[in-house]
């Protein structure tokens, strides 16, 4: 993983250093909440319903065991024992004491960590797909160019005040995993013809109040031309997109109004400008140096299963379903990628207590090269595990809580924290997450169901992707009262879409027979071997909604 230089680390820590000073000015009433606002979300900070909020930045949820380590000491001594993973691949936590921030700062910036721009009208904390480097799919590693990214855009003076926030995404693999489609900028990584990287451009995608699907830009942009194309990109956003409405303030709505055409058009127009002014093209040196930080680990030649490896699976069923659901495969032959399930019933998707956080980075040690990566579903991974070590690894995961054989099922459902804590929310969202996972508990059914993926927000700003769940669940205020919409047919990857509002919304004790209806539809009329996704694209919206309001 990319380790910081002295530059790097001057930056985080003068960072601090600044943080500090404006904390103790607002501590001193010197800065009125308006004036500090701006200076505190700079720095990941937000102020929610019951106490502060720090969010972490994760970049592309690479972290090394040591950064644990010191999650897990700031869970600890700073809040109240947990964090919680989000969306983005990011940590947050949610009892921070003001006077306390500018101390968290100080230890992460000694383990190479911060919060800056993980909020605010800025480029926001890079994400990319979970499992680059090592999926069998891949075929560009996606990491050093996102690092290039995290690196070029963090304190970039042209674009820290944009007109809205800005979420860049990467992939290099066959199958989407990051969602790029529905990111402000989404990137492939690709290979042409000739062997040359190069990057699948996507623009104006995006959830929240208007969800829409980002539109293809460019087809082939070489990687030497990457940050200034980009920065084509974000020069038209910052001079075209809309001030004076923050409903209507993201590129996805520029891009509409102004048709894709026209669009392309200008960036085409701005990024020849910036050529012809003498942009600076990515070099070779530079790719070099940052890709040199993502090298293999020391793995070693192993058979792809072993002897041992094969009766474990014969000998224990526990065993064999969580290999079947958890585990995927690795490019190198003798090892796996491991998904570590923080879906346990009974608690919040997401949630991880200072004692797991321990847990986990010393197994990183132990099974996978002393790294972590955290996951788009609010899940954790071990990317380099030997297959040999599986067994043993799965029995110290079920002593953590985190051996859940449900990745892909209905209970890996995303969750945002809902009315609990958050200040934009209009209803709770993490106990109807336990409901859910309370009453769909009978896992052979939930294999059955095949893969489903269910996502919930406790408002239209989507931090729970409800649009592109199989099933979303959306939470609204009524006159006072929280209710629940439901949609249908939503997706994230390849075939991306947007799911259907099915109808009127269900109050909390009916969210539940809701669901029952729903899936007892699709398992009634499914054909052999038929996701729920593809039936309701077969089936539409129709056999549900009368199944579901027939006695309405």
């Amino acid at each position: 993983m990319y380790q910081y230089n002295e530059n790097d680390q001057r930056i985080v820590d003068e960072r601090v250093v600044q943080f500090r000073g404006q904390v103790k000015r607002r501590l001193a009433g010197e800065l009125k909440e308006d004036e500090f606002r701006i200076l505190r979300l700079q720095n990941g900070l937000y102020l929610q319903i019951q106490a502060y909020m720090l969010r972490v930045a994760v970049p592309y949820g690479l972290l090394s065991s040591r950064q644990l380590r010191m999650l897990a000491h700031i869970a600890t001594k700073y809040d109240r024992g947990y964090g919680h993973m989000t969306t983005r691949q990011n940590i947050q936590f949610n009892w921070p004491k003001l006077e306390d921030v500018p101390d968290i700062l100080d230890d992460l910036a000694s383990v190479q960590m911060h919060a800056i721009q993980t909020s605010g009208n800025c480029i926001r904390n890079i994400s990319a797909d979970q499992f680059a480097g090592v999926a069998a799919d891949e075929v560009v590693d996606p990491r050093p160019y996102a690092e290039i990214m995290r690196q070029w855009s963090t304190f970039h003076p042209e674009f820290a005040y944009l007109p809205r926030k800005f979420k860049f995404a990467f992939t290099g693999a066959a199958q989407d995993r990051a969602a790029i489609l529905f990111h402000d900028i989404g990137y492939r990584a690709v290979k042409n013809n000739a062997g040359e990287v190069g990057f699948k451009i996507y623009v104006g995608g995006g959830m929240g109040r208007t969800p829409m699907i980002g539109k293809l830009v460019n087809n082939f942009v070489p990687e030497k031309d990457l940050l200034v194309y980009t920065e084509a990109i974000m020069r038209v956003y910052n001079q075209f997109g809309r001030r004076d409405n923050k409903y209507k303030a993201r590129i996805k709505i520029l891009v509409h109004e102004l048709k894709l055409p026209k669009f392309i058009e200008l960036v085409e127009t701005e990024f020849a400008a910036l050529r012809q002014e003498g942009a600076v093209p990515l070099d070779a040196a530079e790719i070099d140096r940052v890709t040199a930080h993502f090298t293999d680990p020391d793995y070693v030649d192993l058979p792809d299963k072993s002897e041992a490896f094969n009766q474990h699976l014969q000998d224990d069923k526990d065993f064999s379903l969580w290999v079947k659901q958890n585990i995927l495969a690795h490019k190198k032959p003798g090892y796996a990628i491991v998904n570590l399930s923080l879906k346990k019933p009974g608690v919040p998707p997401g949630d991880i207590t200072d004692e797991q956080m321990l847990s986990v980075a010393d197994m990183a040690d132990d099974y996978s090269f002393g790294e972590i990566r955290s996951t788009h579903e609010q899940n954790l991974v071990f990317a380099d595990v030997r297959k040999d070590d599986l067994y043993q690894l799965w029995q110290a995961l079920k002593d953590i809580g985190f051996a859940e054989p449900n990745i892909g099922t209905l209970q890996d459902m995303i969750c945002c924290p809902g009315l609990d804590f958050c200040t934009l929310a209009n209803a709770r969202s993490i106990p109807i997450a336990d409901k859910i996972t309370t009453c769909f508990d009978d896992m052979d059914y939930l294999y059955d169901l095949g893969e489903l993926k269910l996502k919930m927000s406790g408002c239209i700003n989507a931090c729970g992707h409800h649009h592109v769940g199989h099933i979303g669940i959306l939470g609204v205020n009524k006159k006072g009262q929280e209710l629940y919409q439901i949609t249908l047919g939503g997706s994230a990857g390849d075939d991306a879409s947007i799911g259907k509002i099915i109808g009127p919304g269900f109050d909390q004790d009916e969210i539940i027979p809701a669901l029952k209806n729903i899936l007892s539809t699709y398992t009634r009329l499914r054909e052999e071997g038929e996701g729920f996704l593809a039936a309701y694209r077969r089936l539409g919206m129709s056999p549900f909604k009368e199944q579901l309001y027939a006695n309405n």
